[in-house]
């Protein structure tokens, strides 16, 4: 933290990365942190590997990214002229597709901040804790360790919040209490988290609302026996209901709502690839089943994966492994 601490203090060029499909905590993080360093007199490049939820629009300083799918070059130029990368909220490098390759070729200084478990050791500083609930509460430590609180504005707290908000579901999982302090803390910056409630979870679209409907009326099917429920869709439900970026976000949760449901599947079927994203309570590690099965990862009770297979097969994977998995839960559970 020291070389780091002296490091920050030297006005560069900077780049923060995050991962692709970016979700409310990578935005908010990179964005809080990239104001932050902007007021350090640093030039601040933020780069997402691709494009992120219209739902998201409201924070400072998202409109002037770099989209790397629909400008690569800038990209790459920002990585090859950069002096630091901070890569935030993920833990490998193929996290950010083709630009991990430029990323790795880059002689800047690499400083990865992240909460997903066995973090790859691409960086040079690695400030990583698994038991954090969002990398938004990691940049909140990390401005506080660095003595630079007094730069957290309104537009900084409320990137921050929104980071924690949305990987907490609104305070419902992976908390711990140093979370809510810091909640406490940004709120007295003067922080409206009333208005960003709003924002983030009373501001579907009327579409969004009856793709919800959609899914929990001819999508769902419930493992009453396995307490493990699936909602699916398939390519044709894309096309014909033009689902875009963040219209199927927390679709899976409903399936948490159930009385006695204890794992919860969502499954999309892509052009070239078929997607899982699983969620859990208690002690169901979901990580372990997407990094086995799935070629994916993230945390234990929310991760997500792929299989380059027919939605058809997929589905029969799914519905092979839950029988082992919650089998296996509930001899653990028993003993």
């Amino acid at each position: 933290m020291d070389s780091v601490y002296h490091l920050i203090r030297q006005p560069s060029r900077v780049v923060i990365v995050t991962h692709k499909n970016p979700d409310g905590d990578a935005l908010g993080s990179t964005l809080a942190l990239a104001a932050v360093l902007h007021k350090l007199l640093h030039t601040v490049t933020v780069v997402l590997p691709n494009d992120f939820p219209p739902l998201f629009n409201f924070l400072h300083g998202v409109d002037k990214a770099i989209i790397g799918e629909m400008n690569p070059e800038l990209a790459m130029a920002a990585f090859e002229k950069a002096d630091i990368i901070f890569c935030l909220d993920f833990n490998s490098l193929d996290r950010i597709d083709r630009f991990g390759l430029d990323v790795m070729a880059s002689n800047a200084v690499k400083i990865l901040i992240d909460h997903h478990i066995d973090p790859e050791p691409f960086a040079d500083h690695i400030l990583s804790k698994t038991e954090a609930s969002s990398t938004a509460e990691l940049v909140y430590d990390f401005l506080v360790d660095n003595k630079l609180e007094g730069y957290i504005d309104v537009n900084v707290a409320e990137a921050l919040y929104t980071g924690i908000l949305m990987d907490t579901g609104s305070f419902r999982y992976a908390t711990n209490p140093h979370v809510f302090e810091i909640a406490a803390a940004l709120k007295r910056m003067g922080m409206d988290d009333y208005m960003l409630q709003i924002r983030l979870f009373n501001s579907m679209t009327e579409k969004q609302l009856k793709l919800l409907g959609h899914c929990l009326a001819n999508r769902m099917e419930l493992m009453t026996e396995y307490q493990t429920g699936i909602i699916w869709l398939d390519r044709d439900d894309y096309k014909n209901w033009s689902i875009g970026r963040g219209d199927t976000e927390g679709i899976v949760n409903y399936i948490l709502m159930v009385r006695n449901m204890k794992m919860a599947v969502f499954v999309s079927e892509q052009q070239n690839v078929t997607k899982l994203s699983f969620r859990s309570k208690g002690n169901i590690n979901v990580q372990e089943i997407c990094h086995t099965h799935f070629n994916g990862g993230g945390h234990r009770n929310a991760s997500g994966g792929q299989l380059k297979a027919s939605m058809e097969d997929t589905l029969a994977k799914v519905k092979e492994i839950i029988p082992l998995t919650m089998n296996a839960y509930q001899l653990q559970h028993e003993q």
